[in-house]
C-alpha cells in the first residue's frame, strides 16, 4: 500500500497491514466501571441524522405498533426513523457528495457515558453512525456457557463480559440508537486475535456460528438476562444486520462467503484501505478503514482511535498526561487532515472507526467529537452509517463509480466535476 508505519518495540517490518492486526489486539470495552450514565429509552426527537430529508418519526404522542419477536427481546415496530430520502443517481457533471462514516466498534455502555455522549452529539449535528455491537455485551456472565465459540472453549473470550447493569445500559443505548436513526451491525462476540482459535483461522462455516449466536445473543436477551422491566429493542435484528467489522481487522476472506450468503451489503474488515472509492468483493461492498496523513510523520496512519494511540504512546492506553494536549491536537488533525484530502480532490468517502474508551484521558473521544462538529456543517458533508452509503453506491451507475475509482487520494478530478463526470 504504499504507506509505512514504524512504532516502538514493533517486530521492525513497519508494515501497515501487519500493523492493523497488532493495533487492535485485546480490544472490547473492560468488564466493569461504576456509576451508569446510561440513556433514555429512544429520543424520538430532533431533526435526526444521515442528511437533508430526514424523517420520519410518528407524530407526536403516537408510538409505532409493535409486533413483538420470539420472547419479545426484539420488536418489528416498522421503518426506521430519521432515514434520508431514497439515495438517487448523481447527474451528468454532478460533484459527489462527500461521504463521513463514524462507526464503533463494540457498542457497549459500561458506565463512562461515552455512549449518550456521542448519541447527543450526533443528533446536535444531523448525523448516522454504524454501532457495531458485540453479541457478548447483552449475555450475563452467568450465562458465559451458552456461547460456543468456534475452536475455542466454551464461554471463552478475549474481551471481558459486562456486568448486569452494564448489559441494561447498553440495551437501552441501543434502542435509543437505532430510534435516532443509527445503523445497528456486529462486532460479533469473543474478539479472538491470537492463537489457533483466532478469527484469522476461522472458516465460512465457523463464521455463520459466529454469526447465528450474535444474533441469538441480541433476540435472547430477555430471556438470558430474566429483565422484565426493559422496552425491546425496536427492530427484527435478522433484517437489520447488513454488514460488519471482524476483531482486529482479521479475517475477512473467510468471513466474506457467509457474508455473501446472508445477503449483507457491506463489510468493513479489511486490514487497510487508501482513500479511494471503494469496490466490492465477493459482491459485498469492500469499506474498509483508511489510511490518513498523520501530521508530524512521514508515514500515514489507519483511521481508528487505537491505531493512533500506538504511534503517540507505543501501544499503552496511560501513556504521560503532559502529552496528552498535544497527541488530542495530533490526533484531530489527523481525521481532519484526510477529510480535507478527500473533500478538496477525489470526494472519496472517510472512514473512521472508534472504541467508548477514556485512553489517554479520553483525548481520542475529543479529537473525534471535534473533527464532527468541524466536518458538519460543510457543504455536500454527509455523516452517514455504512448501510446508509452502500444504499447510496446500489443506485450509481457503474461506470460513473468506474469514473470515480480511477481517481487517487488526493487526486483532483480533471477539469473538475461538470467535465470529469459528464465525460463518464
Amino acid at each position: 500500500m504504499g504507506n509505512a508505519m514504524s512504532v516502538a518495540g514493533d517486530d521492525g517490518d513497519g508494515d501497515m497491514r501487519d500493523f492493523s492486526r497488532r493495533g487492535v489486539l485485546g480490544l472490547g470495552l473492560g468488564a466493569a466501571a461504576a456509576g451508569i450514565a446510561g440513556c433514555g429509552s429512544g429520543s424520538g426527537g430532533g431533526t435526526g441524522p444521515g442528511s437533508p430529508g430526514a424523517v420520519k418519526n410518528p407524530p407526536p404522542g403516537r408510538k409505532p405498533a409493535a409486533r413483538p419477536i420470539g420472547d419479545g427481546s426484539t420488536a418489528d415496530t416498522g421503518p426506521q426513523p430519521h432515514q434520508p430520502d431514497k439515495p438517487v443517481p448523481l447527474q451528468p457533471g454532478e460533484t459527489p457528495p462527500q461521504f463521513v462514516v463514524f462507526s464503533w466498534d463494540g457498542a457497549g455502555e459500561i458506565g463512562n457515558g461515552l455512549f449518550p455522549r456521542f448519541l447527543k452529539l450526533a443528533r446536535d449535528h444531523g448525523a448516522a453512525m454504524t454501532f457495531f455491537l458485540s453479541g457478548l455485551y447483552l449475555l450475563p456472565e452467568s450465562k458465559k456457557d451458552l456461547y460456543q465459540p468456534p475452536n475455542n472453549p466454551a464461554g471463552a473470550s478475549d474481551i471481558g463480559y459486562l456486568k448486569d447493569e452494564n448489559v441494561r445500559a447498553t440495551l437501552s443505548c441501543v434502542r435509543e440508537a437505532w430510534l435516532d436513526g443509527h445503523e445497528i451491525g456486529t462486532h460479533f462476540n469473543g474478539h479472538f486475535c491470537a492463537g489457533s482459535g483466532s478469527v484469522a483461522r476461522w472458516t465460512p462455516q465457523d463464521w455463520r456460528s459466529e454469526i447465528d449466536q450474535a444474533v441469538s445473543f441480541v433476540t435472547n436477551w430477555r430471556t438470558h438476562t430474566g429483565f422484565t422491566d426493559l422496552e425491546p429493542l425496536p427492530f427484527d435484528y435478522r433484517r437489520e444486520l447488513t454488514g460488519a467489522r471482524t476483531p482486529c481487522l482479521l479475517g475477512q476472506d473467510g468471513l466474506l462467503p457467509t457474508a455473501a450468503k446472508l445477503g449483507w451489503r457491506y463489510d468493513s474488515s479489511s486490514p487497510g484501505g487508501l482513500q479511494v472509492w471503494p469496490v466490492k468483493k465477493s459482491g459485498v461492498w469492500d469499506l474498509p478503514l483508511q489510511s490518513l496523513p498523520f501530521p508530524g510523520h512521514s508515514f500515514e496512519v489507519l483511521s481508528m482511535d487505537y491505531n493512533i494511540l500506538a504511534n503517540q504512546s507505543k501501544n499503552t492506553t496511560r501513556g504521560v498526561p503532559a502529552n496528552y494536549p498535544g497527541w488530542r491536537t495530533q490526533a484531530t488533525a489527523t481525521y481532519l487532515g484526510g477529510f480535507r484530502r478527500a473533500y478538496e480532490t477525489n470526494r472519496a468517502p472517510l472512514f473512521i472507526g472508534n472504541h467508548f474508551e477514556e485512553w489517554n484521558g479520553g483525548i481520542y473521544m475529543d479529537a473525534v467529537e471535534e473533527a464532527l462538529k468541524s466536518m458538519a456543517d460543510k457543504r455536500d458533508v454527509r455523516l452517514v452509517s455504512f448501510r446508509q452509503f452502500a444504499d447510496w453506491l446500489d443506485v450509481q451507475d457503474p461506470k460513473v463509480l468506474a469514473r470515480l475509482r480511477e481517481l487517487a487520494p488526493g487526486q483532483s478530478p480533471a477539469g473538475g466535476w461538470s467535465a470529469y463526470l459528464t465525460a463518464a
